[in-house]
């Protein structure tokens, strides 16, 4: 067994103890040990070389022998300080970084490792421009045999959209039928297929659920490199990772990958990563709230709209029908460089008057209003499948004489991003009789409904019931927003 002895807190010999080589060798991987870590840099060199020969597998170099004995030294170097903890999590300090230099001269100084740094990449600089020679003149040779397939590759390699992408996608009026937002979802992924050569992308297993199938595309394998559904297993973190893999690799990419809402426990650390590194993956995420029904509360997300709304660089977009879901797709597709999160619901949802995809490129805006100079009796504001219950409130409020406006607010990133002269145009601030509804927790609505406002929402765990009951128990209705509209207007 390969041991290691030495982390953050101090020694593990006892506690950890993992056949690393073993297990990479399991999961494909080529292994590689390099004898000394600690000075034989001729031994990763070759170690390197017989990496690059293997083409069908990635490889692992592991600065350990064969017998398991580690053979690399924690802060090699450090008199006082290598093989312990302390070198890792704070830096050496100046007496010991002059103490290290000395003790290391006789191996190589400074100076010298300067000198051999500089010769080593100088060299590669005429290697370089002659490779890049060789491949223009190469793609200039393949770009007039094949116009359109070179520029389809230009297109990807430098990131530019397609002029009049947009255009693909679908539009619905009130008079389209009911359906659920992911079932929009993958009408608008396939739509956006047929213009965007460079979007790809699938589930942590869960496409038939996800609706996240490209209906013309094969599975994307070694042999089918043209196809563009990835099968990426029952890994959400790892799917995550692959996908930030190829946003970062080429900018005309545009990767999507798809889990239930609530599953993006498994995957924080990797759509943190995204937003970290500004890679514009689509994160499409289905069953989006208690409307999930019968899974009950281990499937029922609570506090994920929240937590993600305050994760830094990234996009929380919560669509209520087919017209948001489209206008969630285009400012997922712009922004290549930041993440987008599209919460999606499993039931039906009716195709609302007043939404459009404009409005969802401002995050926040007025899809219905019977008042005048922007001085409403009360605003209702809902995402997703809560703003149907908003509009239905105001309906029902307006036949008793009230100024109503019902405010979309998809995205509170995109909302703040406005000037201060239409947010005002939307949330006045004159007008403080403001009720939020969202089937999700409250936390960090007072700042959209302000202190005489009211949020309606779920502050516990969900429960496993249908959809329309669970609702009612939870007091997500229109009757609740009516009482609340009254009670702070």
């Amino acid at each position: 067994m390969m041991t290691n002895h030495i982390s953050i807190d101090g020694d593990t010999e006892i506690a950890f103890t993992e056949d690393v080589d073993k297990r990479f060798e399991g999961l494909g991987w080529h292994v590689v040990w390099v004898k000394n870590g600690n000075t034989d840099m001729m031994r990763f060199v070759l170690a390197i070389r017989r990496a690059k020969a293997v083409k069908d597998k990635p490889t692992m170099i592991k600065g350990t022998e064969k017998s398991m004995s580690v053979t690399t030294t924690i802060g090699y170097g450090s008199p006082n300080k290598a093989n312990s903890y302390s070198v890792h999590g704070s830096a050496l300090g100046a007496k010991e970084v002059d103490a290290t230099r000395q003790n290391l001269d006789g191996h190589m100084s400074l100076s010298m490792f300067q000198r051999m740094l500089k010769q080593h990449w100088s060299r590669h600089t005429p290697a370089g421009a002659a490779f890049e020679a060789e491949w223009n003149a190469k793609f200039a040779e393949y770009e007039k045999k094949y116009s359109e397939e070179a520029a389809e590759l230009k297109s990807i390699a430098n990131g530019e959209l397609p002029a009049g992408w947009e255009k693909a996608l679908p539009t619905y009026t009130p008079e389209s039928p009911a359906d659920a937002t992911r079932n929009l979802s993958q009408q608008n992924l396939n739509a956006l297929a047929k213009v965007l050569p460079g979007l790809l992308g699938g589930s942590a297993d869960l496409a038939s659920s996800n609706m996240t199938l490209l209906k013309m595309f094969g599975d994307f394998q070694k042999d089918t490199p043209e196809e563009r559904n990835v099968r990426f297993g029952v890994r959400e973190h790892g799917m995550g990772a692959i996908c930030n893999g190829i946003a970062l690799h080429c900018p005309g990419l545009i990767p999507y990958c798809a889990t239930f809402f609530v599953f993006t426990d498994y995957m924080r650390a990797a759509i943190r990563i995204s937003a970290l590194c500004e890679a514009g993956v689509i994160y499409v995420m289905t069953h989006d709230s208690i409307g999930l029904g019968e899974d009950g509360p281990t499937h029922q997300p609570i506090e994920h709209l929240a937590s993600f709304r305050a994760m830094p660089n990234i996009l929380m977009l919560r669509p209520a029908d087919g017209n948001e879901t489209a206008g969630a797709y285009k400012v997922a597709v712009l922004n290549r460089k930041r993440p987008s999160i599209l919460a999606l619901s499993r039931q039906k949802l009716p195709q609302l008057p007043g939404t459009s995809i404009e409005g969802v490129e401002k995050g926040g805006y007025i899809i219905s209003d019977n008042s005048s100079s922007n001085k409403p009796d009360v605003i209702l504001i809902g995402t997703g499948s809560e703003l149907e219950i908003a509009a239905k409130a105001a309906e029902e409020l307006r036949k008793e004489g009230k100024a109503v406006r019902v405010v979309s607010f998809v995205s509170w990133e995109l909302f703040d991003e406005q000037s201060d002269a239409y947010k005002e145009s939307v949330l006045p601030a004159a007008v403080e009789a403001r009720v939020s509804i969202e089937a999700g927790s409250t936390f960090g609505w007072e700042k959209i409904v302000g202190d005489k406002g009211k949020a309606i929402g779920i502050d516990r765990f969900g429960a496993s019931a249908p959809a329309g009951k669970i609702y009612k128990e939870f007091g997500i209705t229109t009757e609740a927003v009516i009482a609340a509209a009254k009670e702070v207007s």
